[in-house]
């Protein structure tokens, strides 16, 4: 989709209500209900982070930014997810939090990023983190700079292929409790995106639907 295009149909999702649960229950794995039931006392005291769904033009195409993390020992290892990060005593506030963050794994400024829509928050149980997506856009290609203590790679995501139901898959993953599982998910630039990021991609996408 041309960016000219996306920007003046995007605007119209800060009237839009969330879709919240609903748009999440669809690319939940299947234990997860089960397990935030389980850790709905502990998740009142989470971690709070914030993170960035960021559209921009590339070649007049709009966009989105993703990044694959590095291989290590914690729950989210070599997982796709989106430019973010883990709320710092000195943040003022979690939209803070994200566009610093994005600023520090991928490169963009803060005063590049347009914030538009504050999306519904999701609780991620093996990290004990409730996580705060919003969503931005920037007017002016970016130029990426990786992280490279977290990143292993950006991921540059054509709308029109996210958009794509066609991408939308099943997959058998193996989880962080060490249990093979089949989930839903998304198959975009090679990549499997399943997981708390695909529940939080799968708003963004009924979101942009409803306008786009």
């Amino acid at each position: 989709m041309l960016f000219d295009t996306f920007l003046e149909s995007v605007v119209k999702i800060e009237h839009l209500e969330l879709f919240g649960e609903i748009s999440h229950a669809k690319m939940s794995p299947p234990y997860r209900l089960e397990l935030a039931e389980r850790m709905k006392e502990k998740a009142k005291t989470a971690k709070k982070a914030g993170v960035l769904a960021l559209f921009y033009p590339k070649t007049v195409e709009t966009h989105l930014v993703l990044i694959l993390r590095k291989t290590y020992k914690g729950v989210h290892s070599a997982q796709v997810g989106f430019p973010g990060g883990k709320y710092e005593d000195e943040d003022k506030d979690l939209m803070f939090t994200a566009l610093r963050e994005t600023k520090e794994e991928v490169g963009v400024p803060e005063d590049m990023v347009n914030v538009i829509k504050q999306m519904s928050p999701l609780y991620i149980p093996p990290s004990n983190f409730m996580v705060h997506p919003y969503m931005g856009i920037s007017e002016i290609t970016p130029k990426f700079v990786k992280q490279d203590e977290e990143v292993e790679a950006i991921i540059e995501v054509r709308l029109q292929d996210f958009l794509d139901d066609a991408n939308s898959i099943t997959t058998k993953v193996s989880t962080s409790y060490n249990v093979e599982v089949n989930v839903p998910a998304f198959q975009l630039n090679g990549h499997i995106v399943w997981g708390a990021t695909a529940m939080m991609l799968g708003e963004v996408k009924d979101l942009l639907k409803q306008v786009l």
